[in-house]
């Protein structure tokens, strides 16, 4: 790396910024570190390739179905599959749409403003025309009612565009373990390097959603829209699940006098890198629900790392919690690697000044994060 020839930061956080531009990253690299890392990344490549799977069948297959009572078979309805699901021994994919509707709360990103503009009410009036053909008492809801339809279709796309971005995302996580048990991934900075490779790689990768029936298809994302993977899902996605999330039911209150809770949804600090992992297992706490589905999943060597704890297993969904926005730093640090405006290895005392004033502002949002405690 090239050694930095402007003065060093005063920010709060100035230690990660140096270290940032050094080529480090948000977590601190120890074999402990790299084990939690690519264990947890690996349940949840497992979990996201589920979530994902039934995000997109939903958003094709259960478009505009009022009561989609057998939505989370994915096709497949059997009477064991059902009794499982009546006993919760199932993937939560209530999880995968909440996030979905964060994402659309939130907003952000070619797919947000896609949603809102004239072509996609172009092409969801053709896809409502068709899907009600036969259907009187529906079509004159609709001429009623207008924009009913169209957001349930935008809840649709939003599910097929995380469904998408999750399947990549899946395959990166799970190719990571796979290089970790070839011996290829030792260090967090291979892990960042890894996850900021496939990140680029996906980049440009289009972002399309239709429905089908009988033999007609109906576009609502088409290709000419120019949706793709970095800019219009993995950035909200960032944004909106990373950073702002919104607030744990029964932590605070959503009485607008307490004041507990920003009248500005910029100001939300309820994401992963800020949440407290000890509501985790609690009652209405949403990432309960992918905490426990990760569960099912954990690898042998993590499994072990929680049992040498003092309350063993009895705490192990905040563990893995804890696991998790480990993980997800060294994602955000990928992040920030691939979107600064010049090579952090930068010589140039201009372009470091730049990376300087982006690293800043990155850093500045995490003041209030799990930053520091993870890396204790």
């Amino acid at each position: 790396m090239a050694i930095t020839q402007i003065a060093p930061s005063t920010h709060p956080l100035a230690a990660y910024i140096h270290g940032l531009e050094q080529g480090g990253a948000l977590l601190s690299d120890s074999p402990t570190n790299v084990l939690e890392v690519v264990g947890i990344l690996k349940s949840y490549g497992i979990v996201l390739d589920a979530y994902a799977t039934n995000l997109k069948y939903t958003a094709e297959f259960q478009y505009l179905q009022f009561f989609p009572f057998f939505k989370y078979c994915n096709g497949e309805v059997t009477l064991a599959k059902l009794l499982r699901h009546w006993w919760h021994d199932r993937i939560n994919y209530e999880y995968a749409e909440y996030c979905a509707r964060t994402m659309i709360w939130h907003g952000g990103g070619g797919l947000a403003a896609y949603v809102e503009g004239a072509d996609f009410r172009q092409h969801c009036q053709r896809a409502i025309a068709a899907r009600f053909r036969y259907d009187p008492f529906i079509q004159g809801l609709h001429r009623i009612f207008p924009e009913f339809l169209l957001e349930q279709t935008r809840f649709s796309a939003y599910c097929s565009g995380l469904g998408q971005f999750w399947t990549i995302m899946s395959e990166m996580f799970l190719s990571l373990s796979d290089r970790h048990d070839n011996g290829d991934i030792q260090t967090i900075g291979q892990v960042v390097d890894h996850i900021r490779d496939g990140l680029v790689a996906a980049a440009a990768t289009p972002i399309t959603y239709q429905v089908s029936w009988g033999r007609q298809s109906y576009p609502i994302i088409p290709l000419e829209a120019g949706l793709t993977f970095l800019a219009d899902t993995a950035i909200p996605y960032v944004e909106a699940i990373f950073f702002r999330g919104t607030p744990f039911p029964g932590t605070v209150s959503y009485n607008a006098q307490a004041y507990q809770i920003p009248f500005d949804q910029t100001e939300f600090i309820y994401g992963a890198l800020y949440a407290d992992p000890l509501p985790i297992g609690g009652a209405g706490i949403h990432p309960t629900l992918l905490m426990q589905d990760m569960t099912h999943y954990l690898p042998s060597y993590l499994e072990e790392i929680y049992r040498q704890s003092d309350r063993k297993d009895q705490d192990q969904r905040v563990r893995i919690c804890e696991s998790f926005q480990k993980s997800m730093f060294c994602v955000t640090t990928a992040a920030i690697q691939g979107l600064a405006p010049h090579g952090l290895g930068t010589s140039d005392p201009q372009e470091q000044k730049a990376n300087r004033l982006y690293l800043e502002q990155w850093l500045t949002r995490f003041i209030k994060s799990r930053l520091e405690t993870v890396n204790r």
